[in-house]
């Protein structure tokens, strides 16, 4: 994973949660849903890093088991 899309998926993680405690303190669902949106969105595409990361991985493992 590219070190800008870890800062930005743990940045996007890190509102989600300030977004849900701020709406659950204020008893406003619509914001805390919002929170929880966010959190998954970021944890979405976290993985979406990791497997790219992980497939990159196996392809270097290939070409050098071919050599």
């Amino acid at each position: 994973m590219g070190i800008t899309d870890k800062i930005s998926n743990t940045a996007e993680n890190a509102k989600g949660k300030a977004k849900e405690a701020t709406g659950k303190m204020t008893d406003n669902e619509s914001l805390e849903a919002e929170g929880k949106m966010d959190q998954a969105s970021a944890k979405a595409k976290q993985g979406g890093e990791k497997a790219k990361d992980a497939m990159g991985d196996a392809k270097d493992a290939a070409k050098d088991a071919l050599r």
